[in-house]
C-alpha cells in the first residue's frame, strides 16, 4: 500500500510539472497573439499614413482583446450540406499543429519544454498536420471557395516546405545536430559566429557567407508561403476566394484559424532565429548574456522577424499561382540545392 500511494504522488507531481511546463508557452502565445494583432493594426496604419485604431484604450492598445471579445460572442454557425464532425474538427487541428511545435522551441539556454534531440524535424513534421487540419476544413465546409482555397495551399506548402527543408538541413550539416539547444550553443559568441554569416570558423572560408546568407533569405521566403502570409496569401485571397479555406467559419472556430496563423507566425520565426541569427545568444559575445537575457534575445529576435512579415504584407502584392509555383519549383528549388552542396562541402573541408 506504500509504494502505491508513493507511486500515485509521484505521479501526481510529475502530471503537474508537465501541465505548468505546458501551459507556459500557452500563456505566452496567448500574450504574443494578443501584441501581434495590435502591430499588425498600427504598423499597417503607419505605413498608410493612418492613426489606426484610437478608440479602444490608451492609443487603442486594447484594440485586440475587444476583437477576440467580438469574436468569441459571434454566432457559431455550421452550414447545412457541411460534413459536420470533420468540419468542427478542423480548426483545433489546424492550431494543435502550430501549438505542438512550441514544444521544442528553446526560449532560452534553460528553458526548452522538451529538449529532444530532433527539434527540428519534429517542427516539420507537427507542421505537416495544419495542411491536413486546412484540408479538411476546405472539404467538409462544401462551398467551391473553401475547397478551391484547402487545394492551393496544400500545394503552396507541398512547394515550399522542399526548399526551406533544404535550408534546415544545411544547418543540421554546419552544426551536426538537429537538437534546437546545440544549434543554439554552435553559435555562441559575437553575431559574425551566427550561422547567417557561416557559423564560427568561417572568417577563414568567406566564400561561404553568400551560401549560408542566401539560405536565410531562402528559408525566409518559405516561412511566408507556410504561414500564407503576403505575397504568399492565395489561399485566402479575399478578391478571389471570399476568404478562402475558412470562408464558412465563424465565431470561436474561426478564432482558432486566426490563433493558428500567428502561433505559426511566431515558430517559423523561432526556427529562423535559432538555425541562422543565434538564437539565445547575445549578438555581442559574453555582454548581456546569462538567463533573462538569453530570453529577451530569443525573444526580440523572433518579433523582429515578424515585424519584417507584417511589413511584407503591406508592402508588395499577393502572387499569381503560376509565379507562386515558378518561384517555388524553379528558382528556390534549384537554388537551396546549389547553396546545400557547396554548405556540405565548407563542413567537410572545415
Amino acid at each position: 500500500m506504500g509504494e502505491t500511494n508513493f507511486l500515485i504522488k509521484l505521479l501526481g507531481d510529475n502530471l503537474i510539472t508537465v501541465l505548468l511546463i505546458s501551459a507556459l508557452p500557452l500563456g505566452f502565445l496567448v500574450v504574443y497573439a494578443l501584441l501581434a494583432i495590435l502591430g499588425e493594426l498600427k504598423i499597417s496604419a503607419w505605413m498608410q499614413e493612418r492613426v489606426g485604431p484610437m478608440r479602444t484604450g490608451w492609443k487603442g492598445v486594447l484594440q485586440p482583446l475587444a476583437e477576440v471579445i467580438k469574436l468569441i460572442q459571434k454566432e457559431d454557425i455550421t452550414p447545412d450540406a457541411a460534413n459536420k464532425p470533420l468540419y468542427n474538427l478542423a480548426p483545433y487541428i489546424v492550431f494543435t499543429g502550430a501549438y505542438a511545435a512550441f514544444a521544442v522551441i528553446p526560449f532560452s539556454e534553460f528553458f526548452v519544454p522538451s529538449g529532444i534531440n530532433l527539434g527540428l524535424f519534429y517542427i516539420f513534421a507537427v507542421g505537416s498536420i495544419g495542411a491536413i487540419g486546412i484540408v479538411m476544413g476546405g472539404w467538409a465546409s462544401n462551398n467551391k471557395y473553401t475547397l478551391l482555397g484547402a487545394m492551393r495551399s496544400v500545394a503552396q506548402l507541398i512547394s515550399y516546405e522542399i526548399p526551406g527543408a533544404m535550408a534546415i538541413l544545411s544547418i543540421a550539416v554546419l552544426s551536426s545536430s538537429l537538437n534546437m539547444q546545440e544549434i543554439n550553443k554552435a553559435q555562441t559568441g559575437w553575431f559574425w559566429n551566427w550561422f547567417m554569416f557561416g557559423g564560427p570558423g568561417s572568417y577563414e572560408k568567406l566564400w561561404v557567407i553568400p551560401f549560408t546568407l542566401g539560405l536565410t533569405l531562402i528559408y525566409m521566403i518559405a516561412s511566408l508561403a507556410e504561414t500564407n502570409r503576403t505575397p504568399f496569401d492565395i489561399p485566402e485571397g479575399e478578391s478571389e476566394l471570399v476568404a478562402g479555406y475558412h470562408t464558412e467559419y465563424s465565431g470561436m472556430k474561426f478564432a482558432m484559424f486566426f490563433f493558428a496563423e500567428y502561433a505559426n507566425m511566431f515558430v517559423v520565426a523561432a526556427v529562423l532565429v535559432t538555425a541562422f541569427m543565434g538564437g539565445w545568444n547575445s549578438p555581442f559575445g559574453s555582454f548581456l548574456s546569462g538567463p533573462l537575457w538569453g530570453a529577451f534575445w530569443f525573444i526580440g529576435k523572433s518579433f523582429f522577424v515578424i515585424f519584417v512579415q507584417i511589413w511584407l504584407r503591406w508592402t508588395l502584392p499577393r502572387l499569381r499561382v503560376d509565379q507562386l509555383m515558378y518561384l517555388g519549383w524553379k528558382i528556390l528549388l534549384p537554388v537551396s540545392f546549389i547553396c546545400f552542396l557547396f554548405v556540405s562541402l565548407f563542413r567537410m573541408l572545415n
